[in-house]
């Protein structure tokens, strides 16, 4: 099976391109950042690619990002997505596409050898892997919600509105430009049913749903 990697740690992508290789794949290349991901996937339209969720340069949804653009441009590539810990929007966001040849695994089931190796190949042979942890999440989450029509993105920018800040402020945290936000912001307004009555008002009743649907800590 021939596979590109996507992992910015640089121990942890050594150890996959080694177990892969011992298990008898081939690793056709091996992406340390976000902006990698893409070109190495059209360069060499592997069997399957595992990706880490957050990539430089933000660390925030580079790899899922790229999974879901590779879904896009490559249909059917088997994408199996590393996580550090369970984060439902992803997978939800992940799975929304279609769960054939998708995995969604966290990062330490890589260390179980023989459960990872059999993950990628069923992910491969078009199956699905769900981590067990994200089954969980997935199945307990609750339902109803206002949130849960948010995309990943969308909800960091709502989060980021809820920190009061500007949208310059936000397109800078997120590297994107302030038209993005705009467009995000609008989309959230949207999702959330909240008429245009003056964007200040739905910008405070936004981050009020927002505050209330989410656990505070």
């Amino acid at each position: 099976m021939r596979v590109v990697i996507a992992e910015d740690n640089a121990l942890l992508r050594e150890g996959l391109v080694l177990l892969l290789t011992s298990a008898g794949h081939e690793v056709v290349a091996a992406a340390t950042s976000g902006p990698e991901i893409m070109p190495a996937l059209l360069e060499h339209r592997p069997d399957a690619a595992v990706l880490d969720v957050r990539m430089p340069p933000s660390f925030r949804d580079e790899g899922l990002s790229a999974a879901l653009e590779a879904r896009r441009q490559l249909p059917g590539l088997p994408v199996l997505v590393l996580s550090q810990y369970v984060e439902e929007s992803y997978a939800t966001e992940l799975l929304t596409g279609g769960s054939n040849g998708i995995g969604y695994l966290l990062k330490d089931r890589v260390g179980q050898v023989d459960e990872f190796l059999d993950a990628l190949e069923r992910v491969a042979a078009d199956g699905t892997a769900l981590d067990p942890e994200v089954v969980t999440e997935l199945l307990t989450r609750r339902r109803d919600s206002p949130l849960d029509s948010l995309t990943p993105r969308e909800r960091e920018v709502l989060k980021l509105m809820a920190e009061c800040r500007d949208n310059a402020t936000i397109a800078n945290d997120l590297f994107v430009t302030e038209r993005a936000v705009h467009k995000h912001i609008g989309n959230v307004f949207l999702k959330l049913g909240l008429p245009p009555s003056g964007s200040g008002h739905r910008r405070v009743l936004a981050v009020l749903t927002y505050l209330a649907h989410t656990p505070q800590r």
